[in-house]
């Protein structure tokens, strides 16, 4: 099967700084992936490339079998990659539905004209998406704060609704920065459970930057690791955790 992302030799340079050093990847649908290293290392840099938030110094970007290499992010967005923040970036004074049924209007569900006339049919697309928007929060385990601002809820869970939202997007490749960031060690793993679950039942591929290796080792099938800008490492899980120079330059100590 092909993959259904690819990138190849990518480099981002900032003012005469590199900040990542010729990233190659190949995501095969249907699985998730891994992307770790140390603080700077140039992992955010590489999701930012492939969500267009930045357009790559030098390097291709093949989706799909499509070149998207500097294509805007709203048209990413539109051809089935989408991406969480290491920041929330949620609409922290609507509500916890209003906030998921934004990421379901990705695709305009009517003209807009329809939407200023309140036409039929602005009425049973609103209905649509509020149902669509009902269903990722209750897969999230947060449907029971619909109408709580969203705000108001708990970090672990605005994480989790950070999720719902971009998954009502329609996705075809989830990029996932951070996703455990800010959880205790047991909403970690609920969350690795949930992740696993969306990922099975919509037969998505996952890219997940995440520091805690519990989380990475305990979903990831295949991991690369960064240092300095480059990929230092890459394959299994096992394979990673004995890796020598995986050791020293992410734990900081030799095998």
């Amino acid at each position: 099967m092909p993959p259904i992302l690819e990138a190849k030799d990518c480099v981002m340079r900032f003012s005469g700084l590199t900040a990542v050093k010729n990233f190659s990847c190949s995501l095969e649908p249907g699985h998730i992936y891994g992307l770790i290293g140390t603080n700077g290392a140039g992992k955010t840099t590489v999701i930012n490339m492939l969500s267009g938030v930045l357009r790559p110094t030098s390097g291709e970007i093949i989706f799909d079998g499509k070149n998207i290499t500097g294509v805007k992010p709203h048209k990413i967005a539109h051809l089935g990659i989408v991406r969480t923040y290491q920041n929330l970036r949620l609409f922290n004074k609507m509500t916890v539905l209003e906030n998921v049924i934004i990421g379901a209007q990705i695709e305009k569900p009517y003209h807009l004209v329809t939407g200023i006339l309140q036409l039929p049919r602005y009425h049973e697309k609103e209905k649509e998406l509020r149902d669509k928007a009902m269903e990722k929060l209750e897969i999230m385990g947060v449907s029971e704060y619909a109408n709580a601002q969203a705000g108001s809820l708990p970090y672990g869970l605005q994480r989790r609704l950070e999720i719902a939202r971009i998954l009502a997007a329609n996705p075809r490749l989830l990029l996932l920065d951070e996703p455990a960031a800010g959880m205790n060690p047991q909403e970690s793993m609920d969350l690795v459970e949930v992740i696993r679950r969306i990922q099975k039942d919509n037969h998505l591929t996952i890219l997940l930057i995440e520091h805690d290796m519990k989380v990475i080792m305990s979903l990831c099938e295949y991991i690369y690791v960064m240092a300095t800008g480059e990929v230092i490492a890459e394959g299994l899980p096992e394979e990673i955790r004995s890796n020598p120079h995986v050791v020293a330059a992410y734990l900081g100590r030799a095998e």
